[in-house]
């Protein structure tokens, strides 16, 4: 007995090492001090929730530190994992295998993860949630209006971004909805084929651009503070309300005629959005 709590103990502390590694960023301070006993929860949490999920995750980091750790915990958490070092070869992978989810790195080398991220948004190309170093509002803004659906800044988690990867393929995922197209202004949601139409012309959309395009219509004419849209497209009860503010953007440049005056997708000044039925008609 005492020999396997040993053994057990053994295995703790190095999935605690693990993830104290990723609250460094690299330079010569000293770790920000964590809690220990969160972060062992946190492990556990990890082992206790792993599922079949069984989807394939590109792990796109340069560090081999953090892209081993974040490998690791992801495949406790039963995903199936494969990790690049530089953004051309992500971008090859994205192409030829079809990941269901790419882990972005954007402080890469030769190519950059916001390069990488708007080659693959000329097709929509599967979610991605984006890690970097960049505390600055405008570097994750950058991230978000390049593309990413989510994003971390480092040091963090490994524990909140497994379940931050479960929540991104959770939107992704197709559900077989049985409604018929709903039409409002110049505007056509076809929920089957998860397909968008303005003027006749199809608009190619993330997975999470016709998810929030989708619940704006479903409720047009209602208005959404930026808290309730993060809490029911993204899943998420808190966060940076910033990525609803990027994305309501990204929408607007794709079915807007003019995004600086949209006729759809409207701001309720001190409130939120609308997709606003009276003006689109």
């Amino acid at each position: 007995m005492v020999a396997v709590a040993r053994h057990h103990a053994m295995a703790l502390t190095e999935s605690v090492s693990e993830a104290l590694s990723l609250y460094w960023d690299g330079s010569p301070a000293r770790p920000q001090r964590v809690e220990v006993s969160q972060l062992t929860s946190d492990v556990i949490g990890i082992e206790a929730s792993r599922d079949a999920l069984s989807a394939r995750i590109l792990v796109v980091e340069d560090d081999p530190v953090v892209g081993t750790v974040v490998a690791r915990h992801l495949t406790r958490g039963g995903f199936s994992v494969e990790v690049v070092t530089d953004g051309v070869t992500a971008l090859a992978k994205a192409t030829r295998q079809r990941p269901d989810l790419i882990v972005l790195d954007l402080t890469l080398p030769a190519m950059d993860g916001l390069d990488v991220l708007r080659h693959l948004r000329h097709d929509a190309g599967p979610p991605v949630i984006a890690l970097t170093a960049r505390a600055a509002d405008t570097d994750r803004i950058a991230g978000l209006r390049a593309g990413a659906d989510d994003y971390l800044i480092k040091p963090f988690n490994p524990a909140e971004l497994v379940e931050r990867v479960r929540a991104v393929l959770r939107r992704a995922a197709p559900v077989v909805v049985d409604r018929e197209p709903l039409t409002i202004g110049t505007v056509t949601l076809h929920d089957r084929e998860r397909r968008v139409e303005v003027d006749g012309r199809n608009v190619t959309l993330t997975a999470l651009e016709f998810d929030l395009l989708a619940f704006l219509m479903r409720h047009a004419g209602q208005v959404f503070r930026r808290p309730e849209l993060l809490e029911r497209v993204w899943g998420f009860s808190y966060g940076d309300t910033a990525t609803v503010t990027v994305h309501i953007g990204r929408l607007r440049a794709r079915i807007e005629d003019d995004p600086g005056d949209p006729r759809h997708i409207v701001t309720v000044w001190g409130v939120g959005y609308s997709f606003d039925p009276g003006r689109c008609t």
